[in-house]
């Protein structure tokens, strides 16, 4: 993938729908009266479903590009960027919330709809121009779904605006930049783990410029327990006797929950709140911000985690247990045949990353809706399973706890990266989506989930 891919130029309205004259049955210009008139008798289209399905599409085209079970923050990035173009192509339209780094306005009688749907498709395309042939059928599709006329020209042309300030946004923001690992291995120093020992994956996460926050190490936590404390003792032998693959102590529950935090945690999140949106009847410009604030704080919540994972480097449990010989701890005691119940992901220990993004995400989406009580209907990508989550508290502590259960993350880290993840959303409600008028304020800081102690 680049960067600096060309973009096609926008296909005419008229055009798009004639690719897909066979797919719908739409008027052809020319005979179906005169637009203009209809223009004047009816709002621009504005059907939230469609920021909804666009939604759905950037997951299915990050799965193709980069896996199934990608094992990476990658995904949290590429939704991030396709959100707060959208965003930005709605709320520029109707006017409710603040831009996104931006101040082009873009006109009232445009179709937000038609705006939406345009920057999804052009920030997709300019980033996987692998899965072209699919997006463009989807978009003319969602483009023959839109009335003819002014309106829909008007959001095409504000659309494709919205979504190129976003790309020139993140041009040089250091995606993909090599970035090498060369610590050797010594006592708590992170090494590639078993079984297939791959390499530090997507390390370049750690350096890439945030969306949100001024920078990538603004809320760096305070390094992990040494390893010669009593803290630390407890961590190693809490997931030892919780985590591991066989005879552990862990109940059928407690490995359900693992199991079901075992996917990317990103494509939960995106389910959950197409559900959320749908159910709650969100309008198109509330949808368009829930995804870009989840999305956008999630981004930055992986930055700051593999910030912190390449500054301190702290090696995985299952290296903790097999070398505790090694880590000056009379507390720990080795164990190389030791195995945890998932795979540990290829980059180090602390903070966790997953406990990071839950914890910015639960808390920036509490912030805009201004409640806690979440009421997600969330699907698990592992095991094919739904659990329901009325609020964000008891989320973040399954999340805490899943991963110490699953084997892959000291408690420590866990709390670490919820809490991190929980100063990425403020900060991200205290200068971004904010509604322009004060009669909507955000949720109070009372009002907004905390991380589990």
């Amino acid at each position: 993938m680049r960067l600096n891919c060309p973009l096609p130029s926008r296909p005419g309205v008229r055009a798009v729908i004639g690719v897909v004259a066979s797919l719908a049955l739409v008027a052809v210009p020319g005979t179906a009266g005169p637009t203009a008139a209809a223009d004047s008798r009816q709002a621009p289209s504005a059907n939230p479903a469609a920021v909804r399905h666009w939604n759905a599409i950037t997951t299915q085209t990050i799965t193709a590009n980069l896996g199934a079970m990608h094992p990476s923050g990658q995904v949290a990035v590429w939704h991030g960027f396709v959100s707060a173009a959208v965003y930005n192509a709605v709320v520029g339209i109707q006017g409710r919330y603040a831009l996104y780094k931006w101040n082009a306005r873009g006109s009232s009688t445009a179709s937000p709809e038609a705006a939406a749907v345009t920057a999804a498709h052009r920030v997709l395309l300019a980033y996987f121009p692998a899965s072209q042939s699919r997006l463009d059928t989807e978009y003319a599709k969602s483009l023959a779904k839109i009335p003819d006329g002014r309106a829909e020209d008007q959001g095409v042309a504000y659309g494709e605006r919205a979504a190129d300030r976003i790309i020139r946004l993140r041009e040089g923001d250091g995606r993909f930049e090599p970035i090498e690992y060369t610590a050797s291995p010594a006592p708590g120093v992170w090494r590639p783990t078993p079984p297939a020992h791959p390499p530090y994956l997507d390390a370049w996460l750690g350096t890439m410029r945030p969306l949100l926050l001024e920078a990538g190490d603004q809320f760096r936590p305070g390094g992990p327990p040494a390893l010669s404390s009593a803290r630390y003792a407890r961590d190693v032998n809490e997931v030892k006797a919780m985590g591991a693959k066989t005879g552990s102590s862990r109940t059928a529950h407690q490995t359900e929950t693992a199991l079901f935090f075992g996917g990317n945690l990103m494509v939960q999140f995106q389910t959950a709140f197409r559900d959320y949106a749908a159910r709650h009847r969100l309008g198109i410009a509330d949808t368009a911000r829930l995804f870009a604030a989840a999305n956008t704080s999630a981004a930055d919540a992986v930055v700051t985690a593999w910030d912190s994972k390449l500054h301190y480097a702290l090696w995985r449990p299952v290296t903790a247990i097999h070398q505790a010989d090694t880590d000056d701890n009379p507390e720990t005691e080795a164990d190389p045949q030791w195995q945890p119940l998932l795979v540990t992901p290829p980059h180090p220990e602390y903070i966790s990353g997953h406990a990071a993004v839950a914890g910015a995400v639960l808390r920036t989406v509490a912030g805009v809706l201004g409640t806690s009580r979440l009421d997600l209907n969330v699907r698990s990508e592992a095991i094919a399973t739904t659990r329901h989550y009325e609020h964000a508290d008891r989320f973040n502590k399954d999340m805490v706890d899943a991963r110490v259960w699953g084997g892959i993350h000291f408690r420590s880290a866990d709390i670490a990266g919820c809490e991190a993840g929980n100063r990425v959303a403020d900060w991200a409600l205290a200068h971004y989506f904010k509604p322009v008028r004060r009669s909507m304020p955000p949720g109070s800081q009372s009002s907004l989930p905390k991380c589990p102690r």
